[in-house]
């Protein structure tokens, strides 16, 4: 019985290669709870794992001619499956991100204008010590240092200056600032 299955299965594949719609509907029958059951337990969410299923199927069946044989079906549709989640995991994160930006400024914005115990001890210090200090930290350091605190730009104008995610700016702030506060400690 199961070797008839998987004959009529590697007949479904010939035959959807060649454009059959039956032989298409056949793969679909028989793959999709294996599909959706893989989805359903990686994204615990049926709306989410339908959709992933259905697009899975989607993909396969315009990609069928890329399929290799000498794998099962299953495994092949499974890795496809696989693909289009870590793309709408990417998706949702960007546009998460993307919605923070827009509609963060009032956060980034108080983000912004709060001192924090780092950046009340730089402002006390004595200007021609801090520039001496801020000379021993690492030019990347110095000049997000620099670009925030003496030119008074916010992030989104670093971020755009150096050409980094603004992410990635808070990040070097944060450690240069933990870095100075350092090096003024040690004195």
């Amino acid at each position: 019985m199961l070797e008839k299955t998987e004959q009529s299965i590697k007949e479904n594949i010939q035959k959807a290669k060649a454009g059959n719609q039956m032989a298409f509907s056949s793969l679909l029958d028989t793959f999709w709870n294996d599909v959706y059951s893989f989805q359903l337990l990686r994204t615990k969410n049926e709306n989410d794992a339908e959709d992933i299923t259905i697009r899975t199927f989607s993909k396969a069946f315009d990609k069928i001619n890329t399929y290799d044989e000498a794998y099962e079906f299953k495994t092949w549709l499974i890795t496809i499956s696989k693909n289009l989640h870590v793309d709408l995991i990417r998706k949702r994160k960007r546009s998460l991100l993307d919605e923070m930006d827009s509609h963060g400024e009032e956060v980034k914005r108080v983000l912004d204008e709060t001192p924090s115990v780092e950046d009340r001890l730089i402002t006390e210090q004595n200007l021609a010590n801090l520039l001496r200090d801020i000379k021993k930290l690492k030019p990347h350091y110095q000049k997000v240092i620099n670009l925030r605190y003496f030119n008074e730009m916010s992030y989104a104008d670093i971020a755009k200056e150096l050409n980094e995610p603004v992410n990635n700016i808070k990040v070097k702030l944060l450690r240069a600032k933990k870095l100075l506060a350092e090096i003024i400690k040690k004195k």
